[in-house]
């Protein structure tokens, strides 16, 4: 038996003895001292999203797959969810065909880079046919075709400290279309470094359509579709549990 199958049994072995007998705040001790805490763990909700979380980490391969389908199970529907951002910047940027628009990537990294939309089509990349689920209930299957997140943290040689890589997307309208609203998202790095976790520029064959994030979104394949975050402007690493969403949902928001 591996040293690190051994450890994953005896932490997975410690959080279950804790939770029966223990209750569920001993548990989330447990998962503390491992590591295994999300940012919002606090409060009923989030013991549930600890103990999601750290299970997952503890029982599953930090490289397990989402399942991929066939090209035939692409769905001919593909709901969207959210309005169009308002952003000046993003505007301008449409209106020229994402000519002038560029990613930039920042924070704890030992070189901050920008990249165009051409900049990013010519690293080596590769399409994954995924379910896209939304915690409402509908979901979709559809290609989805970009670069690897971990291609590009490569290139920016992310710093030993980063603990969570931040998206943040154009400014959006709330749901009476007045009051701006950015809800930026994050991911932690096992997840920055999955092999379906992709900056998605294509969908279905084609270039990435408005309605779902053009001109680059993120690809989530183990998570819900709220996690994957549109219409991106710029990604940040961070060190810091307070700087880690302003979305919706928890924020593991795993499948």
């Amino acid at each position: 038996m591996s040293r690190n199958l051994t450890r994953r049994t005896f932490i997975t072995a410690g959080l279950t003895t804790a939770a029966s007998a223990s209750g569920l705040g001993a548990a989330v001790y447990f998962a503390d001292r491992y590591g295994l805490i999300p940012p919002d763990h606090a409060g009923i909700l989030g013991i549930g999203e600890t103990l999601t979380y750290a299970t997952q980490r503890l029982l599953t391969s930090g490289h397990s797959l989402a399942r991929e389908f066939k090209r035939s199970d692409i769905s001919k529907i593909a709901p969207v969810n959210g309005p169009h951002p308002i952003d000046e910047k993003y505007r301008a940027f449409l209106a020229d065909g994402f000519k002038d628009w560029r990613l930039s990537i920042e924070g704890l990294v030992a070189r901050p880079v920008s990249f165009s939309l051409e900049e990013l089509k010519r690293l080596p990349a590769e399409s994954h046919i995924l379910l896209h689920a939304c915690e409402e209930g509908w979901s979709y299957i559809a290609e989805w075709t970009g670069v690897r997140l971990a291609t590009v943290l490569g290139l920016v040689e992310t710093r030993p400290e980063s603990r969570y890589v931040v998206f943040e997307p154009f400014a959006n309208p709330n749901q009476s279309g007045r009051v701006v609203r950015v809800l930026w998202d994050s991911i932690d790095m096992a997840d920055a470094f999955h092999p379906q976790t992709l900056l998605a520029y294509g969908m279905n064959g084609e270039d990435l359509p408005l309605d779902h994030g053009a001109p680059v979104r993120l690809r989530l394949g183990r998570h819900l579709g709220y996690k994957n975050t549109k219409y991106l402007s710029r990604i940040v690493l961070t060190d810091r549990r307070d700087y880690y969403r302003k979305g919706r949902g928890t924020w593991y928001g795993g499948i």
